[in-house]
């Protein structure tokens, strides 16, 4: 049996292959290690398995807990943030079931994220509402709910709203323990909803939408047989079941990296809001 380590990290595909001239890998960053990844033709996109597309990862050594540092990261991922949004109305979509933890990071991210849409026609007098981006959330569940594919739903709000662009935030899986909650990943390429937790559903993307699709992720699971290569150095048996494993402290890790990744949301849609205020509104 050929086995391919299974990952929805960008940054993990490329690792250890030789880059090619249509793929450009730059690293910045201060409180967080940056990789940006450009996958720029077909050929290349083919070769490590993700589409063409830009990808920022954001690595640190930990999501789980709130330092000193808690501030800067937020302001830092929302810098990310603002280089893959474009103007206009934003629909943000929370991806994934609340009820199983490890796939639950879209559905707290989303909750976190301040809706505007409403109050922009409601009071366009106000001047303080004015200056605030039109932002719309979206929970749309799972299909075993809803009986609805994701996309179904998705595609069918953005069709009567109409926002600019989307935002889906989901959970990720790696093939790199060290990732495992600690890595942030930013794409412009779309999504498959459910795809961390080997449940992959209809794909989130400008070719099924129309509108710019950015993709946020925490990879929040791990396939068994890739834990077994990693330690083992030999492939798994494949008549053994492969199976997903999570960190035993999944719940803080998934509500922190939810709290980090829609507080830096909010920072990044409504820049004439202070950090302090967005902080306030949330709660």
């Amino acid at each position: 049996m050929t086995f391919s380590p299974r990952t929805d990290l960008a940054v993990e595909c490329v690792s250890g292959r030789t880059v090619s001239h249509g793929i450009t890998q730059t690293v910045r960053g201060k409180t967080f290690h940056i990789t940006e990844i450009l996958i720029e033709n077909d050929e290349d996109a083919k070769t490590v398995g993700k589409p063409k597309g830009r990808y920022v990862t954001l690595e640190t050594s930990s999501l789980n807990g709130f330092g000193g540092d808690y501030r800067k990261m937020i302001e830092e991922l929302a810098d990310e943030l603002r280089k893959f949004i474009p103007e206009g109305h934003i629909m943000v979509a929370g991806l994934g079931n609340s009820g199983i933890t490890p796939d639950a990071l879209g559905v707290y991210a989303a909750e976190g994220v301040i809706a505007t849409r409403h109050l922009k026609s409601e009071f366009a007098d106000d001047e303080f509402f004015g200056n605030l981006r039109s932002v719309s959330v979206l929970i749309s569940g799972v299909i075993g709910k809803t009986g609805i594919e994701t996309a179904e739903i998705i595609r069918s709000v953005a069709e009567r709203i109409k926002p600019d662009a989307l935002i889906a935030i989901d959970a990720l899986a790696c093939a790199d323990m060290s990732r495992l909650g600690r890595t942030i990943q930013i794409s412009d390429t779309g999504i498959s909803p459910g795809s961390g937790v080997q449940n992959r559903r209809k794909e989130l993307s400008y070719s099924t939408l129309g509108i710019p699709v950015i993709a946020i992720g925490v990879p929040t699971v791990m396939d068994m047989y890739t834990i077994i290569e990693n330690f083992t150095g030999n492939k798994a048996d494949s008549d053994i079941p492969n199976m997903m494993v999570t960190p035993k402290d999944i719940d803080k890790l998934t509500e922190h990296s939810a709290e980090i990744i829609s507080y830096a949301l909010n920072c990044a849609l409504q820049p004439h809001l202070s950090f302090e205020d967005i902080g306030e509104m949330q709660r």
